[in-house]
């Protein structure tokens, strides 16, 4: 994984959209559950969030104090800061309909499918 990969953007005016979500992912390094939660998180933004969305992720073995400022206690974790209300999810993110039920862009429903 490039690190110029890890913000994956739009257009900086559709950032201050009303429907635009903000995202934090925190991982340790490249480890196998820090890049399969990066790649599953980026197939849902593509697939459900296309243009409208700002995912960053940020490498606690290289910027540690982040930890600390956003009380991240696990790892991989997914920080939704918009839209409203806040949300955590811990994990690799490898339950497709499980993720897309915990950002609020699926109906809830069994969670026997995950990401390869």
């Amino acid at each position: 994984m490039n690190p110029a990969e890890f913000h994956h953007n739009v257009d900086p005016a559709e950032v201050d959209r009303d429907d635009s979500w903000q995202l934090i992912l925190f991982v340790a390094g490249q480890s196998p559950k820090s890049l399969m939660a990066y790649s599953n998180l980026r197939k849902v933004c593509d697939s459900h969030l296309a243009g409208r969305h700002n995912l960053r992720l940020v490498d606690l073995a290289k910027e540690p104090a982040m930890a600390k400022l956003h009380k991240i206690v696990a790892i991989p974790t997914l920080v939704r800061e918009t839209p409203s209300p806040a949300k955590r999810i811990i994990g690799s993110l490898s339950n497709i309909d499980k993720l897309l039920h915990d950002l609020d862009l699926g109906p809830a429903v069994s969670f026997p499918n995950t990401l390869t």
